[in-house]
């Protein structure tokens, strides 16, 4: 029987491609090939979407008023309109827009650190610092 779920690559998977994706050179000549800047356009925004669903449950629970709240919703916003913009067609624009979702991933990344520490000071009854 098949999977109903696209299956996503690992976290450490992942983080290794962001690294060598934002090694890239964009704005000059040797440019990865289309395809590789596809595939890799298609796992960042697969991994994303499952990170950013993730983080959306775990920030429930955060203030949307504290430094943290407001910083994990932006970042959820602009995963919002970054992870659903339709496949690139040339080189350039596929090598950018796989650079721009590694960054993303980046961000989704740490958000989701920023309100594991937020839930851990609730927990232990500490006072939250303004992020």
């Amino acid at each position: 029987m098949a999977a109903l779920t696209p299956v996503t690559p690992d976290k450490a998977e992942v983080l290794s491609l962001v690294e060598a994706v934002l090694a890239w050179d964009v704005s000059g000549s040797n440019l990865p090939e289309l395809e590789e800047s596809l595939g890799l356009f298609e796992q960042f925004t697969a991994y994303g979407r499952v990170v950013a669903e993730d983080l959306r449950t775990l920030c429930v629970n955060v203030p949307a008023e504290s430094g943290a709240g407001r910083s994990v919703r932006a970042t959820l916003g602009e995963s919002g309109r970054r992870l659903y913009l339709p496949a690139p067609t040339t080189r350039r624009s596929a090598a950018c827009l796989a650079q721009n979702l590694a960054r993303l991933v980046q961000a989704l990344n740490r958000a989701t650190g920023v309100v594991g520490v937020e839930q851990a000071k609730a927990r232990s009854g500490a006072p939250r610092a303004p992020v």
